[in-house]
């Protein structure tokens, strides 16, 4: 199977067409909503790859409902609106509220697939950009570390930073541990529970 997806519309017999297209093509429907209240409930719960969500809805129309859900921070999921209309109001509404595409209705598998594959694309490069930048983050608060262990290292035995650099990967070496569980262990510990005096 492929990606999960949620489709929204108060329309039973769209949601069923949208189904059927999207299941023909590999896709797991994962549920279903007939308002932009349920969708944000389906969402923070099942997590889906992607919501297909009409515009207009009773309770909350689907451009209210999308601002919410691309604000949940524990989901990544993407939308692609459905509308009867393509007025520029609407098409700047929809991209203020983060939405990846939007199709206008009656939609085709010809439309609704090249529109689905779009969405999910965006979704999956924000969602390597966010990797990305966590591990960046995470390598730059390591290399802090390091940097301020080595420093207490050339304070503690009077070494240049070369020297100190090297003593702290050969003791990493010798403990067989990370060079970053070292300087964590230094930071902690104290440079002498690694070295000696």
């Amino acid at each position: 199977m492929k990606n999960s997806i949620v489709v929204v519309d108060d329309d039973p017999i769209i949601r069923m067409d949208i189904r059927e297209m999207l299941e023909e093509e590999g896709y797991a429907v994962a549920g279903e909503a007939k308002n932009g209240e349920e969708a944000i409930e389906l969402v923070a719960e099942l997590k889906p790859d992607l919501v297909i969500m009409d515009v207009k809805m009773p309770v909350m129309n689907g451009i209210k409902a999308s601002r919410i859900i691309r604000s949940l921070h524990d989901t990544e999921t993407s939308v692609l609106l459905l509308t009867a209309y393509s007025q520029k109001e609407l098409v700047q509404d929809a991209r203020s509220a983060g939405v990846a595409a939007y199709l206008v209705k009656p939609v085709s598998e010809e439309d609704l697939i090249p529109a689905v594959e779009i969405a999910l694309s965006q979704k999956e490069r924000i969602d390597s950009l966010k990797k990305d930048l966590e591990q960046l983050k995470q390598s730059i608060e390591e290399r802090k570390r390091i940097e301020k262990a080595k420093g207490i290292v050339m304070k503690t035995f009077a070494l240049d930073e070369e020297e100190a650099y090297r003593k702290m990967r050969a003791a990493s070496m010798a403990e067989s541990i990370p060079l970053i569980k070292l300087a964590d262990g230094i930071l902690k510990d104290g440079p002498q529970r690694w070295f000696g005096s």
